[in-house]
């Protein structure tokens, strides 16, 4: 089986000849042993490739670099009907930092009613069917759906902070905000839905103790069964990247029409073990991240658990990826001690 073949054989309950293994684009420079892991099965993922573009008509968008003290900014400008909206990030390689949230008060809210509403979005296919042909089989395209509305609320364009004041005297204000990118994005998953990908993200990097049960079970997870049920109509897959502590609402993710559950991290990284998340999510693929904090330890550490986690899932609804950056002095050894286990357990 070709590289891409494993990965989408795993997420739609095909047999597979062994365990897929998967990186990130940016986590992996090219190199002889990037070759090397490749050859061995290594599929790279190419995350949040865009299926659709994003046209507004009444509200325009620029982007102003410079340079202050030697580091590098670039000042957003959103201007609207109501006034302007603006952010500060900084470039930082492959992703970028916000310093200054768009929010600054709240005057902003209309301001961010009439952007939202001024978006309209049509499909934008062809991109994707080029790059699939022309990156070839070990290479897998992600489709991307966006944030979940509040969490786009209390982290892109809030801050946590800011947020929790909000949402204690201006809740009102908030709701209308999810309210009016619900239905924007009922628009998206139909869109994303009929178009090549296979797999799309929506949300994820929730953490419990500020999203909250309760506000997951009300603001998230609603809208991730309503993208599947229009996904599993087209026959494609949606996924969420869920990174961090998830017992808080394990049994929600686990009646939830999400397929697979992305970027997950075992103990000792998060609070539940690659056992515990077999055992509640019985019908989700599991595409983990091989726990971070593991690559500081041994050869023969990482490879032991490796084969801990490929026992636990029974050779099946398993996917081995990996989401986040590794030391620079150890991601070839690593990298190559995950594949030889790996390439061990054939089936």
């Amino acid at each position: 089986m070709t590289p891409r073949k494993r990965v989408e054989a795993v997420l739609k309950g095909e047999k597979i000849d062994k365990i897929p293994f998967t990186i990130y684009e940016s986590k992996i420079p090219q190199c002889s042993v990037e070759r090397q892991l490749r050859n061995e099965g290594l599929c790279i993922v190419n995350r949040h490739y865009p299926v659709f573009k994003t046209i507004s008509n009444n509200v325009s968008y620029e982007s102003r670099s410079y340079t202050e003290n030697g580091t590098a900014f670039v000042r957003h400008i959103i201007k609207t009907k109501y006034g302007e909206l603006t952010y500060l990030t900084k470039p930082a390689g492959f992703t970028s930092w916000t310093v200054e949230k768009i929010f600054k008060g709240p005057q902003d809210y209309r301001k961010l009613y009439a952007m939202i509403e001024d978006q309209r979005y049509e499909p934008d296919y062809d991109g994707f069917l080029k790059a699939q042909k022309e990156l070839g089989e070990d290479v897998i395209l992600r489709a991307g759906i966006g944030s979940s509305p509040l969490h786009q609320i209390m982290i892109g364009w809030m801050d946590v902070e800011t947020f929790a004041i909000e949402w204690a005297e201006r809740r009102d204000e908030i709701e209308k905000l999810v309210e009016i990118q619900v239905k924007k994005l009922m628009e998206i998953y139909e869109i994303v839905a009929k178009s090549p990908a296979l797999i799309a993200n929506f949300g994820g990097n929730e953490t419990g103790n500020v999203m909250g049960r309760e506000r997951y079970q009300k603001y998230v997870l609603p809208h991730h069964n309503e993208a599947a049920e229009v996904f599993h109509r087209h026959g494609k897959l949606l996924g969420c990247h869920l990174d961090g502590n998830n017992k808080i609402w394990a049994d929600l993710v686990a009646k939830s029409g999400l397929d697979y559950i992305e970027a997950f991290s075992p103990a000792p990284d998060t609070d539940m073990t690659i056992k515990e998340a077999f055992d509640v999510w019985k019908d989700k693929i599991l595409w983990i991240n091989f726990p971070s904090s593991l690559h500081l330890y041994s050869i023969e550490k990482i490879e032991n658990a490796t084969q801990e986690i490929i026992d636990a899932s029974g050779g099946s609804r398993l996917i081995i990826g990996i989401t986040e950056d590794i030391p620079q002095d150890r991601w070839q050894e690593n990298l190559c001690a995950i594949s030889r286990v790996i390439n061990r357990n054939l089936f």
